[in-house]
């Protein structure tokens, strides 16, 4: 089997000089260091508490969304409702005014022009909120 070369060990000269110069850090020095480690500690703490709070606000902000864009459905529903019924009270007005013969034309289409109107602004009303309500 050959030999391993002998390894050539360092100069006493030479770790001394490694030694001094691990030696020559002051101990404000080595306490800077510290302080200085664990202020990037703290600061990778801090970090990670405010991706965990940003985590939570998020799902948050998702559910109340959600949340809101139920009550909108909600709300959407109650309202075509309400045209439904002014619609079918226009329809039987406009029905009434076929059949009319004893009554003015005028006072049925005075009633029919007041239904529809209302029916209008109620539906304009209606659209002016879900565009309040989703910032548009």
């Amino acid at each position: 089997m050959p030999k391993k070369p002998a390894r050539k060990s360092t100069s006493p000269a030479r770790r001394s000089a490694g030694a001094n110069v691990r030696a020559t850090v002051s101990r404000e020095a080595k306490a800077a260091y510290g302080e200085v480690q664990a202020g990037v500690k703290s600061l990778e703490r801090a970090i990670d508490d405010v991706r965990r709070g940003l985590a939570k606000a998020e799902k948050q902000i998702e559910a109340d969304a959600r949340r809101r864009v139920r009550e909108l459905r909600k709300e959407a529903q109650t309202q075509l409702g309400v045209l439904k019924s002014r619609q079918r009270d226009a329809a039987k007005t406009l029905k009434s005014l076929r059949s009319a013969a004893d009554e003015s034309w005028e006072d049925i289409k005075r009633s029919a022009d007041s239904i529809l109107a209302d029916a209008r602004a109620t539906a304009a009303s209606i659209v002016d909120r879900f565009r309040s309500a989703i910032g548009g």
